[in-house]
């Protein structure tokens, strides 16, 4: 009886291969007997023990048969050299991203524009007090020996943020009468901006003094020539007085910002000599004192 590929024959050759019939055995060995019967055809080329599969073109003379499974042409080889070039990209890429971290190259942190300042705990001594005494002004004798008593009165904070610094100057006049009362100082703070640009928010903060509705009114003008931007605040005083006197000037420079504010007060029994200066003569000595007083807290980086 001849042998077909019949699947009721337990000892027919294997299945077709896709890649063209394979004939039959014309002897074929009980399956008990040939381990090698049961084993499927190799499928697709270059697959099977380096041999093409029957119907596949052999590969070129002299060229390398690849390994069981292997691609041909040598396609492992290229698959294995791309993912090394990829596995290197990505590995580079790491690399450069740490070292970005590292340098901040990713932080959403701004950079403060510092525009030359430096912090000082001392801001009294980088003042410039030369404009007032000109207009006859002297600091008061410290007449207590605790902290509190001194003056001038300076104070100094870093944060993370800000870097803020005081200086508070109490003044009399000189030939002042012994009837007279008076009360002058002079409030200055400079601040250092680290974590935030003070720009947008800085004229508005100024401007909001002629919004207010009280019963003293203020006055607010730019100012050119000192930072980046300034602004001048002055009290009107309704009833015409000169005895008394607000002036506040505001600078920004940079990230830099800059108060200087005279608050003076003299009694109506005063001399002629004691006197308070106009608001227009305070804006000028505030103006000068903050001009020098700038230049001394970028110069103090070096100090």
């Amino acid at each position: 009886m001849s042998i077909s590929g019949d699947q009721n024959n337990p000892y027919g050759p294997p299945q077709p291969n896709p890649y063209g019939q394979v004939p039959a055995a014309q002897n074929p060995v009980p399956a008990q007997q040939n381990p090698y019967a049961q084993q499927a055809m190799p499928q697709g080329p270059g697959a099977g023990y380096g041999y093409p599969a029957p119907g596949v073109p052999a590969p070129p003379t002299g060229a390398p048969i690849g390994a069981p499974g292997a691609p041909p042409g040598g396609a492992g080889r290229g698959i294995s050299g791309w993912l090394w070039a990829v596995g290197g990209a990505v590995a580079a890429s790491a690399i450069w991203g740490s070292v970005l971290f590292a340098t901040g190259g990713f932080s959403s942190e701004p950079t403060p524009d510092l525009a030359g300042y430096a912090y000082t705990g001392d801001l009294c001594a980088d003042t410039s007090l030369t404009p007032f005494q000109d207009a006859h002004f002297k600091t008061k004798t410290n007449t207590g020996t605790a902290s509190k008593d001194a003056n001038p009165q300076h104070s100094g904070t870093q944060l993370k943020t800000l870097d803020t610094m005081t200086c508070n100057v109490s003044f009399e006049q000189e030939n002042a009468g012994s009837s007279a009362y008076s009360s002058t100082w002079l409030y200055n703070t400079a601040t250092l901006h680290r974590g935030s640009d003070p720009a947008p928010e800085f004229a508005d903060s100024y401007r909001s003094y002629e919004k207010q509705d009280a019963s003293v009114g203020y006055r607010v003008e730019a100012v050119a020539g000192l930072g980046d931007e300034a602004y001048l605040v002055t009290r009107k005083d309704e009833g015409g007085t000169s005895n008394s006197s607000y002036v506040i000037l505001g600078v920004r420079d940079g990230w830099m910002t800059y108060q200087s504010t005279w608050s003076s007060y003299a009694s109506s029994s005063s001399s002629g000599s004691s006197k308070q200066p106009t608001a227009t003569e305070v804006a000028t000595m505030l103006k000068t004192s903050a001009t020098e007083t700038l230049k001394r807290l970028q110069n103090s980086r070096s100090r």
